[in-house]
């Protein structure tokens, strides 16, 4: 999720839905989650569909990691259509993809790529 290029690189691929399995911290979680995938989603103009891992996991030194969860489904225009807390369970949400297209003639930023270079 924190490497926009690949999302937008999908996109032009023609992708309409990106799926995004994760296992977020808490930390981060809290933080990030919802922001970074309402922003790949408005980038893309795509479905995001974000499974996200939850609960408390064993680690190899005996330890246990937690993880934030909050699966959730987000159109092309950036809302949150669908979403679950961090217990396990199933997300059910509409898709229309006919939004994909409204989304990218309204913001078609896909197709303003400009070369560039940056220097130090």
């Amino acid at each position: 999720m924190r490497f926009a290029r690949l999302y937008r690189d999908l996109a032009k691929a023609g992708a309409q839905i990106i799926s995004v399995p994760a296992a977020f911290s808490p930390e981060t979680g809290i933080a990030h989650w919802e922001v970074l995938l309402r922003a790949r989603a408005i980038e893309t103009g795509c479905y995001v569909v974000a499974a996200a891992q939850s609960g408390l996991h064993p680690t190899e030194d005996g330890r246990q990691r937690r993880t934030w969860g909050h699966t959730m489904v987000v159109s092309p225009w950036g809302e949150v259509i669908g979403t679950r807390a961090e217990e396990p369970g199933i997300l059910f949400a509409d898709i229309d993809l006919s939004e994909v297209a409204s989304a990218r003639k309204r913001i078609p930023s896909l197709s303003h790529d400009r070369p560039y270079t940056v220097s130090s």
